[in-house]
């Protein structure tokens, strides 16, 4: 990066352990598990019921009063963005057009957004009137579509389900006139729109930048899809809180769910000229490719994992012994954590057996998008509490995963953590943050 230093001055989340990222910190303290059975939808004829959903909400709450026509044209992924976002911006301690129109502290020019959103399934109730009037002798009819079925909608439909529109009502409520993009690279979203962030800050075209991603997976669509794909376990469907085992012997397969993270990033100069609270410093971040042919899976030796993790440490400038902590993908995928395994070792060699590693998707599941952001999060708030969570259901390392993963909390001064991540297509990312320390 540039000499332009990036620190995070702000954090927000909501996940299946809570609407806020303190809820999440407290109940990964606790080990505490985030999958249940879906009330999203019924899921009777679903070989895998289970799923992280977030609590309850009125994302009504989180908009400004001129703006709560909006909500109209809101998704939930749009809804969870807008609620971590609003706890980022007050956690941050600036004020923008949303939280306090009259005290604005930052400078719309100079604030930019770059977020992470994954594949937004329709809203099935909303849609299935318009195509039944679209059926023709028993079989989906794309003319009859075009004529009946789409005169049904509201002419402004289609914007509830765009990806860019998380980031879109997150400006607009914000006012954020800065760059703003859009990243859809499935679970390696957020880590790379977290990198693209950064870079907006480090390379000058913004002081303040909003990073992060989310995605809401308990959507009946989204959830058959991984079920035929074999992704989603549904060995535990009575035991939901036992159902995702990274790294485990007895892992089945990844329990999906839903969150939004997001992280406010500053110029380090600008953030401590208002006294701002600085979390951790963002040094290294890049990303790579598997290059297996089954593109649903990593190849075997985890190679496009371990690349984009010798490039963050490269940008980092550090060697790999100098980690104290890594976050994985960790999905619970019994084959892609074997490979991701294997990158690790091939990155970090003998130093690996004295570096913590805290797989959370057995607490968080996969929330897809979002999961980059929500283990950032995670990382950047056990460098300031000096602590590491326990790995639920990691009773047996599967073979090809023995790596440092404790089974209860511990106490460790943390200085450089790595989160490392990839997407069922064949996307790889990583990010290495430091804690910071004011320098004489």
């Amino acid at each position: 990066m540039s000499a332009r230093r990036v620190v995070v001055t702000g954090l927000g989340a909501v996940t299946p352990l809570g609407l806020s990222s303190q809820d999440l910190w407290d109940g990964l303290l606790k080990g505490k598990c985030g999958a249940d059975t879906i009330t999203a939808f019924d899921p009777v004829k679903f070989p895998c019921k289970i799923a992280g959903e977030a609590p309850e909400y009125k994302v009504r709450n989180y908009v400004p009063k001129s703006q709560r026509k909006s909500v109209k044209l809101m998704c939930r992924d749009i809804e969870l963005s807008i609620i971590a976002t609003h706890e980022a911006v007050n956690n941050s301690g600036l004020a923008t057009k949303a939280t306090a129109p009259d005290n604005v502290s930052i400078d719309p020019t100079r604030t930019a957004i770059s977020y992470g959103a994954g594949l937004i399934s329709c809203d099935l109730v909303e849609l299935a009137p318009s195509v039944a009037l679209s059926i023709t002798d028993n079989q989906f009819d794309i003319k009859k579509w075009g004529v009946d079925g789409l005169n049904t909608l509201t002419p402004l439909w289609l914007l509830k389900y765009l990806p860019n529109m998380l980031p879109c009502h997150v400006g607009i409520h914000h006012d954020i006139q800065g760059p703003s993009n859009t990243i859809t690279c499935g679970e390696a979203a957020a880590h790379i729109a977290i990198a693209e962030a950064a870079e907006m800050v480090a390379r000058g075209d913004a002081d303040v930048a909003f990073a992060g991603g989310c995605e809401a997976k308990v959507n009946p669509i989204v959830m058959m899809r991984q079920c035929l794909l074999k992704r989603s376990t549904v060995a535990s469907n009575d035991q939901p809180e036992k159902a995702c085992r990274p790294f485990d012997a007895d892992a089945a397969g990844s329990v999906f769910g839903e969150a939004a993270g997001m992280l406010i990033f500053e110029e380090l100069d600008a953030a401590k000229a208002r006294n701002a609270t600085i979390l951790a410093e963002i040094v290294g971040t890049a990303s790579s490719n598997s290059l297996n042919k089954q593109y649903e899976h990593l190849e075997p030796d985890g190679k496009g994992v371990a690349i984009a993790i010798e490039k963050a440490l490269a940008e980092a400038g550090i060697s790999p012994d100098q980690i104290d902590l890594i976050i994985p993908g960790g999905t619970g995928i019994a084959t892609d954590d074997k490979a991701e395994a294997a990158a690790l070792k091939t990155v970090f060699g003998d130093a690996l057996e004295n570096i913590a590693v805290w797989p959370i998707k057995s607490m968080t599941t996969h929330t897809g998008s979002a999961a980059g952001a929500i283990d950032l999060i995670a990382a950047i708030q056990a460098i300031n509490n000096s602590q590491i969570g326990p790995a639920k259901n990691f009773d047996t390392p599967a073979e090809g995963c023995e790596l440092n993963i404790a089974k209860e909390a511990t106490t460790k001064e943390i200085n450089y953590a790595l989160c490392c991540g990839y997407s069922f297509g064949g996307q790889t990312a990583a990010i290495v943050v430091k804690s910071y320390k004011e320098t004489a």
